[in-house]
């Protein structure tokens, strides 16, 4: 019996997040840890679940997925980013209008800033002195 899966990849920062959504019952797994033993904010909990509440799917689909890198704000993000782009998979045109006005789709191109030589980090300066 084959079980139908939807796979979405989502980024943000240095993080990289590969969903897998299957039916069932809303269980979300996150390397292999409950979403409550892996985030411990409850504002992170929340971003990730925004577009299975959007789109009105919250208990129909198991949630498993492999994070890796950058912290955990970024890692919740790149969850959101993935599940929005699996939920695509399961139906384009009803998610779809949803997921972008909301911007979930959207990948956010924010990233760290380069650190500049003569200086101590991206902009902080060395303090100045007169003599």
């Amino acid at each position: 019996m084959a079980v139908t899966q939807y796979y979405g990849t989502g980024r943000r920062k240095k993080s990289v997040a590969r969903v897998r959504l299957v039916p069932g019952s809303g269980e979300i797994k996150i390397n292999n840890r409950d979403i409550d033993e892996y985030f411990g904010l409850e504002t992170l909990k929340v971003i990730l679940r925004q577009p299975l509440v959007a789109t009105k799917t919250e208990g129909s689909f198991d949630v498993l997925c492999n994070v890796k890198g950058g912290g955990f704000t970024g890692q919740a993000g790149a969850i959101r980013h993935g599940i929005a782009r699996a939920l695509l998979k399961v139906d384009e045109e009803a998610y779809r209008p949803i997921l972008k006005q909301a911007g979930y789709l959207t990948r956010d191109p924010r990233m760290k800033e380069r650190k500049k030589y003569g200086l101590k980090a991206a902009r902080r300066a060395p303090q100045f002195s007169k003599r």
